[in-house]
């Protein structure tokens, strides 16, 4: 999934706690639906949430502890980067995504869906699920707060840090799924960042 940094609301437009919560509980929904979908096509994506599925896959350990586990080290450099709401608000966005993922396979079943609509609905749910996040002041952990960290540090931009984290990702994707499941992944993937570089723009949205 991608990941960039969340947008700072003007104090005369900031969102309320209540703005703040149902935003991320929207967000992570949304995320969720996405997991669920790409675990029943066996597809991959991006960031951490693709590393978890890709050790999920390996293990047969449960997306939703791997993806809740991975993200661990990365609520440091939120911290050290963004603050300790945005830890905060992160934190629960992903163990609210984890707890989702692992109980809406329970309500939801598919007798059939096409790898291309499977694509597209997990482009759809990622990139809006990540825009509610993003304009709330949360993420779903990962290297894009590893990214900025770097970029501070050594002026390496953090967009190559994520682009090569996610060229390793879908590489070892190769090696464990087909060359047909790695392709849908990318098309789902691809869909979710025009999504969100179509419109999570800071010169056109305040919050």
């Amino acid at each position: 999934m991608p990941e960039i940094s969340p947008p700072s609301a003007p104090p005369e437009t900031a969102h309320t706690p209540l703005d703040d919560a149902q935003g991320i509980a929207y967000g992570s929904f949304m995320a969720a639906l996405s997991i669920v979908v790409l675990t029943h096509l066996g597809f991959v994506t991006g960031q951490t949430a693709g590393a978890a599925l890709l050790i999920s896959y390996a293990t047969g350990w449960g997306f939703a502890p791997v993806f809740f586990i991975i993200n661990i080290p990365f609520y440091w450099f939120g911290y050290k980067r963004f603050g300790k709401f945005f830890v905060a608000k992160s934190l629960f966005a992903v163990t609210l995504t984890s707890t989702l993922a692992s109980v809406l396979p329970k309500y939801i079943a598919f007798s059939e869906l096409s790898p291309l609509l499977g694509a597209l609905m997990i482009g759809a749910f990622t990139g809006s699920g990540l825009m509610a996040l993003f304009r709330h002041g949360a993420s779903l952990g990962g290297v894009g707060i590893v990214g900025l960290y770097i970029q501070d540090a050594t002026g390496f931009r953090a967009g190559w840090v994520q682009l090569i984290f996610d060229a390793v990702i879908f590489t070892v994707a190769l090696f464990m799924l087909d060359i047909g499941a790695v392709f849908w992944s990318f098309l789902g993937a691809a869909v979710a960042n025009l999504v969100i570089a179509i419109n999570h723009r800071r010169d056109r949205y305040i919050v």
